[in-house]
């Protein structure tokens, strides 16, 4: 938040005489909000008592709302202590917000910690954003893995002193390796713990640790009090397949505002070969015989862009606008090496002669931009006779997927 106002639901006359002059009609100074009473009083809540609200995509294009609740705090706050290693006298800084879950997260991390914040009121591509990592002395500098890449390209963070940086961590999406040397690189060659997770975990599911040998781009372990298995197309424990978490565990959701929690995360789910219930998921992990782990993406229609979920159904919605295509898929592929997921999309086109798609793809990313997110790249526009589709008419994106 900035100093100059912040939005509060101050009686309505009190909001017109102390808006800002720059301000929106309901808009508070922040000497205004701050309350004169230096007095804390607690209010003693249930466990299971919402502290927010976050929505997450679905594979069926419609989010999920899932309410955090006084355990979330303490999910987030014992990730951060147990693999991010914060102290009080850390300074942790994560360009983030309050719409994805690295928002509420980094909060409870930071001050259930007793550490500080470190707010930037800006974008974190550019120089700026590494002279205020620099002059606050940040020890703790998180991050999604696509702003690395631009820092890399940009060269835009070299000769800087991050020497008080003690380590990094990413999320929201896959690593690439090249990219994570990069970035320990800048600051004297720190260690980077990768951290994977989610909205309805509440934090991650797995992670990296200070004390476990590490390796760029690569998890060492499941979080502290969470386990799971991999399982393989045939639903059978496997060293690479898809993540289903073994409840229970602080952090895990165990409702959802607009959709059946049980069906969402728990119907068809097989068990464990010693009998124990697991949670559906939805990301592909690799496990190496070293021990170490490798995100490889999502094995559902869900996909990671930019560090953001987002469902295939909710792309292809909106590229239907266009009035060249008849049908449209939209799949993730991980790049070669490793790193942010590539957005393709397989177009249906409208005329059966062959059309320059550079002019579709311009048009197909202005769709995206002006009614999903500007961040969500379209990295190549693929025409195609017919979509691949099972007998039940839905689209089998996984064909697309391996045939890419």
């Amino acid at each position: 938040y900035s100093g100059r106002s912040f939005v509060a639901n101050a009686p309505q006359d009190d909001r017109q005489k102390n808006a800002p002059q720059d301000g929106r009609r309901n808009d508070l100074s922040w000497q205004h909000f701050l309350d004169n009473n230096e007095q804390f009083n607690a209010v003693t809540c249930k466990p299971q008592a919402a502290i927010t609200i976050l929505f997450s995509s679905g594979t069926t294009g419609d989010p999920k709302a899932i309410p955090w609740d006084h355990t979330t705090a303490i999910k987030c706050a014992s990730d951060a202590y147990f693999h991010q290693d914060v102290k009080p006298d850390d300074i942790l800084a994560w360009p983030t917000n309050l719409g994805w879950m690295m928002g509420p997260w980094l909060i409870f991390a930071a001050l259930i910690n007793h550490g500080t914040l470190a707010l930037y009121g800006g974008a974190p591509t550019g120089r700026d954003f590494g002279e205020f990592i620099q002059n606050a002395k940040v020890t703790l500098l998180g991050l999604v893995p696509s702003l690395v890449k631009a820092w890399r390209n940009s060269r835009c963070m070299e000769g800087l002193n991050w020497q008080s940086i003690k380590l990094f961590s990413s999320s929201g999406e896959s690593s690439n390796v090249d990219d994570m040397l990069y970035l320990m690189a800048l600051a004297g060659n720190k260690p980077i713990i990768e951290y994977c997770g989610g909205t309805e975990i509440g934090g991650a599911y797995m992670s990296g640790t200070v004390i476990q040998p590490a390796a760029p781009a690569a998890f060492t372990t499941p979080t502290l009090g969470l386990n799971f298995i991999l399982l393989n197309e045939q639903r059978q424990p496997a060293d690479t397949g898809e993540v289903a978490l073994i409840p229970p565990s602080i952090g895990l959701s165990t409702r959802l505002l607009n959709k059946d929690h049980y069906e969402v995360y728990f119907a068809d789910m097989p068990r464990t070969p010693a009998g124990e219930i697991l949670r559906r998921h939805g990301d592909e992990i690799q496990h190496f015989a070293n021990g170490f782990y490798r995100a490889l993406g999502r094995v559902d229609d869900t996909m990671n862009l930019g560090g953001i979920k987002i469902s295939s159904v909710e792309i292809e919605r909106t590229l239907l606008q266009s009035d060249k295509i008849n049908e449209v898929a939209a799949i993730a592929i991980e790049p070669t090496g490793g790193g942010p997921s590539l957005l393709i999309i397989y177009a249906v086109l409208k005329q059966e002669t062959p059309i320059d798609l550079l002019p579709l793809k311009k048009e197909l990313q202005m769709l995206i931009n002006q009614h999903l997110n500007p961040l969500f790249k379209i990295h190549e526009v693929v025409a195609i006779q017919t979509l691949p589709r099972t007998a039940s008419n839905k689209i089998m994106r996984r064909i697309l997927k391996i045939n890419h």
